[in-house]
């Protein structure tokens, strides 16, 4: 059997939206707002993680003085 394809980051942050959309209704019963909530926290986890990987691959190109081009890990303010 396959493996269920995890969604991507903008799947994600559209699921995010809408569970905030049903929420910000007040039309939800109390414990199926508590689990969109709970789905909603799921996934901004994922996406921050996402983020965070996203963030550990990215390098700047710097040109040397010589003319090539040297990778240097990206500085956050972290």
């Amino acid at each position: 059997m396959p493996k269920k394809k995890e969604p991507g980051f903008e799947e994600r942050l559209a699921q995010v939206e809408n569970l905030i959309s049903a929420l910000e209704s007040g039309k939800l019963p109390l414990a199926e707002a508590l689990s969109r909530y709970e789905e909603g926290i799921r996934a901004l986890d994922a996406m921050d993680k996402e983020l965070e990987e996203a963030t550990q691959r990215l390098t700047i190109l710097r040109r040397q003085a010589d003319g090539t081009e040297a990778e240097e890990p990206l500085e956050t303010d972290e």
